[in-house]
């Protein structure tokens, strides 16, 4: 199925099904196929204040409307901007003076050629340059990915654009800070890294209003995700969120999810989502520095209740994970890992050890019935590597997956879930 035209370099972004301003945490997550079609039933643009105005969508789009024209902040994904450009024109058809790009994934670009106008301006950071490259630089790789995770077709592999070969639309490129004004309202944009290394923060200090891209959302990041990124640095995020709490807003406006009005609710809010942030990364590092593997890390760091912003989107585990080898890469003191004979190559040896796959399966189907469920996948790994169409195994996987799928609370995991019961029912020849 095709959701869209896929841009192969662009990251796809999938978030939990806002409700209320929260996301739902206890609820089975919807289905990426679903999860896309957030706000495709909005008939008129939310009014914020006498200025500010939301399309709500896979991505936000908001205009703030000046006596001079209007500025845009963000533009979606490209199914979603015909609609949102209609939706917020239908508020003000003023025109379109500048466009600011949060970051450089593809549900805050997407929509870009379709907001653009002649004179009006396009503003970034300027790492976003360089990101548009690296994302044009593996735009195969990550078109693959993104497809699998987000249950779209994949795509037939394209020519190599090269290491520099991105379109960069921005006619304005900044550092640390940029500041304009437009119809007496004053614009300041600060860089604040977190979810990407040229993510930015719009600051509107007449309304005391801070558009925070994806630096804050309603579950604890994805400081890493499973479709690959470059590192996501935590202390980017905390000192990103500092910046914005030190403005004092009385409005945050993320770019998926909803407001948050009061400053005494904006700074909860964003205080604890930094705390759970600070904790994670300070637990993980003093880990690291005691010794300890990983493995062992991702299954002892817990947040306190306090600090549990649920993990509807981000994962402690995989944020650890990320968090540990984005300082100190993948060696973990095994010298077998040294070299580029992979663990699945003595994979036979272990089967014919065992008595067959037949034997694997069977102990997969043990440890499944036991509620080892990534134990049992495990295990079909093993047997599938020396038979790959070994129904047994296939069976016990099958189980496994659901199994996983019932039980998960996390969009991003729900996908991958989906993409290898999919991949599996193929296998055994179930009709999809």
């Amino acid at each position: 199925m095709r959701l869209f035209r896929q841009s192969a370099g662009i990251g796809l972004v999938i978030l939990p099904l806002i409700v209320g301003g929260m996301a739902q945490q206890e609820a089975m997550p919807d289905k990426p196929s679903t999860l896309v079609r957030v706000g495709q039933d909005q008939k008129k643009a939310l009014k914020i204040n006498e200025a500010i105005y939301q399309a709500i969508g896979f991505g936000n789009t908001f205009m703030v409307a000046t006596s001079e024209g209007n500025v845009i902040i963000d533009t979606s994904m490209p199914f979603n901007a015909a609609r949102h450009k209609q939706l917020l024109q239908a508020e003000n058809a003023g025109p379109i003076k500048y466009i600011i790009l949060t970051h450089a994934h593809g549900d805050h670009i997407g929509g870009l050629s379709v907001w653009k106008q002649p004179g009006a301006r396009i503003i970034a950071q300027r790492q976003h340059v360089e990101f548009q490259n690296y994302q044009a630089r593996l735009a195969g790789f990550y078109a693959r990915r993104n497809a699998a995770q987000f249950s779209l077709r994949i795509p037939e592999p394209g020519a190599w654009a090269g290491n520099y070969g991105a379109k960069i639309e921005p006619t304005i490129l900044f550092d640390d800070k940029y500041e304009f004004e437009l119809g007496g309202v004053k614009f300041e944009i600060f860089h604040t890294p977190g979810e990407t290394p040229d993510h930015l923060t719009v600051w509107i200090p007449k309304y005391k209003a801070a558009f925070t891209g994806d630096n804050f959302y309603t579950s604890f990041p994805n400081i890493y995700t499973l479709r690959g990124t470059t590192p996501r640095w935590a202390l980017d995020y905390v000192n990103s969120l500092n910046k914005v709490l030190a403005l004092k807003p009385e409005l945050v406006l993320p770019s998926h999810g909803m407001p948050v009005q009061g400053n005494a609710e904006v700074t909860r809010q964003l205080a604890r989502y930094r705390d759970a942030i600070q904790y994670v990364h300070d637990e993980t590092v003093k880990g690291m520095n005691a010794g300890k593997d990983v493995f062992t890390l991702m299954r002892e760091i817990k947040l306190p209740a306090a600090l549990d912003v649920g993990e509807s989107y981000g994962k402690l585990s995989w944020s650890i994970r990320g968090i540990y080898e984005g300082y100190v890469g993948w060696f973990d003191l095994n010298p077998a890992t040294m070299y580029e004979t992979p663990v699945a190559s003595i994979y036979p040896d272990v089967v014919k050890l065992a008595g067959g796959p037949d034997a694997v399966a069977r102990r997969a189907a043990e440890r499944l019935a036991s509620g080892d469920a990534a134990e049992a996948l495990r295990l079909t790994d093993v047997a599938l590597v020396v038979d790959s169409s070994h129904r047994a195994a296939l069976e016990v996987r099958l189980k496994a997956l659901e199994f996983l799928r019932d039980r998960c609370r996390n969009s991003n995991e729900r996908g991958w879930l989906d993409y290898s019961i999919d991949e599996t029912q193929g296998k055994l020849g179930i009709k999809r």
